[in-house]
Formats: structure tokens, sequence, C-alpha cells
């Protein structure tokens, strides 16, 4: 298991995970068994906070063999940062990424990378058509993978699927934090890549474990996408968004406040008997507090996100430097 193939495509396995103990040693064997003879590998444990012995098991499986990595965090911080950890420190022409419950299948990477090289893909998203969990999680699944395709235009059955392969330039770019690991594919197509598949696979009971889904978790998801949404229209002009909203106001309050003057002159009205004036000129200064949320957003617009630096506690088989782009990476001696 110590030889990597010098001649095969390599592939990079990204598996997040948080308190998955018992099913690691199980996924890096079916992970192993599936890839042989068929591509080179490498395969990153991202462990994003585990309270049990996850970090130990990814340390022995490392030191058993070179092609396994690991990364583990201080504290958890979320599935899409334990993939954009993991991608920072892939050295494969693919990356694929895959959950560490033993539900997805080690058998549907080296499929979907051949998908993806034969059609010549960005990205193979799996879809669970078949999905073995229970109706509290198939249920809002399915209506959150509808609205998704619904609102995006991507006709994807299974947004969510933690199953998917990449070209290593589409995962080298993706942004990923909060809840934004349900939409890759979504995230992709905008940034360019509009070349994506899908594939059945395979989708097995929880074998270990409890499952980390909840409600919370779904909620976030739609308001994730809503920011999305947003972001895509408006991030680069958000004078577009927040002056518009601003004229609105400021007109709308200017006619009102119009009309009463219109009236006091004409027809001797008393203003301070209109509790309308206050709300023409609440209109009016609401107006001009959204140019100016306007404004300061086109002057952050100038400036990049900040890139939070994440602490990481340890590495096994690899050095990493997340943050400013600088990576060395070593094995272990026998």
């Amino acid at each position: 298991m110590n030889n990597p193939g010098l001649d095969k495509e390599k592939i990079s396995v990204v598996v997040p995970l948080l308190d998955e103990a018992e099913s690691l040693e199980e996924l890096a064997s079916g992970i192993h068994t599936a890839m042989e003879n068929r591509y080179d590998y490498e395969l990153i444990f991202v462990d994003d906070g585990s309270r049990d012995s996850s970090w130990q098991v990814i340390s022995s499986l490392a030191k058993a063999n070179s092609r396994i990595k690991g990364i583990r965090h201080k504290r958890n911080y979320g599935k899409s940062t334990a993939l954009h950890n993991g991608f920072s420190v892939c050295t494969g022409s693919y990356v694929a990424t895959m959950d560490a419950d033993l539900q997805d299948d080690p058998f549907e990477v080296p499929e979907m990378a051949d998908q993806l090289r034969m059609e010549n893909l960005d990205l193979v998203s799996g879809w669970k058509y078949d999905r073995k969990d229970p109706a509290g999680k198939k249920i809002p699944s399915l209506f959150f993978n509808k609205i998704t395709s619904l609102v995006s235009g991507i006709k994807l059955h299974d947004f969510n699927c933690g199953l998917k392969v990449y070209r290593r330039e589409v995962a080298d770019r993706l942004e990923l934090y909060g809840e934004r690991h349900r939409y890759i594919p979504l995230l992709a197509n905008w940034d360019g890549y509009e070349a994506i598949g899908e594939k059945k696979v395979k989708h097995h009971p929880r074998k270990y474990g409890k499952s980390k889904f909840g409600l919370s978790r779904f909620i976030y998801g739609f308001l994730d996408l809503i920011t999305l949404m947003f972001i895509k229209s408006y991030l680069q002009r958000p004078m577009h968004f927040f002056g518009s909203a601003g004229i609105i106001s400021v007109f709308t309050g200017g006619a009102i406040t119009a009309y009463l003057v219109f009236m006091r002159i004409f027809h001797n009205q008393f203003l301070a008997q209109r509790p309308l004036l206050l709300f023409g000129i609440l209109l009016i200064l609401v107006g001009f507090q959204f140019f100016s949320i306007g404004l300061f957003g086109e002057m952050m617009v100038r400036n990049k996100r900040d890139t939070r630096q994440v602490n990481i506690g340890e590495t096994v088989g690899l050095q990493v430097s997340i943050g400013n782009g600088q990576h060395e990476y070593f094995s272990y001696e026998e």
C-alpha cells in the first residue's frame, strides 16, 4: 500500500469528518481497493474538531500508508471550511469529495472520474437516487434540491450529495465558508465551469454513529442560497441594489411630503395632525441611508474578502500553511 503508482493519473480524495472514528479504517481500506489498478490517489482526512478518537485513527492510518494525510482543526468550523482546507493541500490532477460515514460508496469515485474525463466535464456530482435515510432527512432534502434547481437554473437532482469529482482547477477556485458546500455546482457554474455532469451513485445506510443533519442546517442552507443569489447579482455593484432602493424610498417620501405641503397651502390643513408627514420624512431619511450603504459597499468591493485563519491543531503526512498559499509536503519513513 505504500508504493504510489507512477503511471496513473492522481485523484486527491478529501474527506471532511466530525466524530467518525469507527468508520475511518474501513473507509480508507475501501478507497484503496476502489482505486487500486485504476488511479493513483492520496486520501486527505480533515478532522473538523472531533471529540472522539478520530484523530488518533487518522494518525495511525497515515503512519501505515504514505498516501493518507490529515488535518485537525482545534474546533468545529463547519464542512465548508473543512473542504476548503482539504482542497488547499491537494496534489492530484482530480479532486474527489465524499463523506466519512460509509454511506458514500468508494467505488463510485473512479467511475465518476472516468465520466469526467470521457465527457470532458469540469465537475461530476453524485445523485443518491435510492437514498438510505429516514423520511425526516429525505423530504427536506428533496424540497431543498427542487428549489435550488429552480432558482439557479442548474438541472441537478442532488446538489448536496457529498460525493463529487472535480478537475483540480475547479476545486482550487472554490471559495467555501458558511454553508456554501451545499452549492458547489452553483458556485462552479458562476465561475465559468459550466460542464457539470451527474451520476447516479449507490447510497448505503449509516453503519456507525448518528447523523449531523438538523433543522437548523436546513434553514441555514436556504438563507445561504438567498445570500448567494444576492452576491451573484450585486457583489460587484452594490450601489445598483441600495441605490435603487434609495431612489424608490426618497421619491415616495418626497411625493408624500409634497402632497401634504400642497394640502397645507391650498386647503389650509394642519400638518401637525397628519402622521403621514412623519412617514414621508422617514422614507426620505431611509432613502439617504440606502445611498450611504451603497457608497460604502462600492468602496468595500475594492478590497478582497479577508481570509480567516483557521486554528490548525495538528497535521499528519504533510505540513501546511493555510492562508498564504505555501505548502510543504513530506512522507513518513518506515
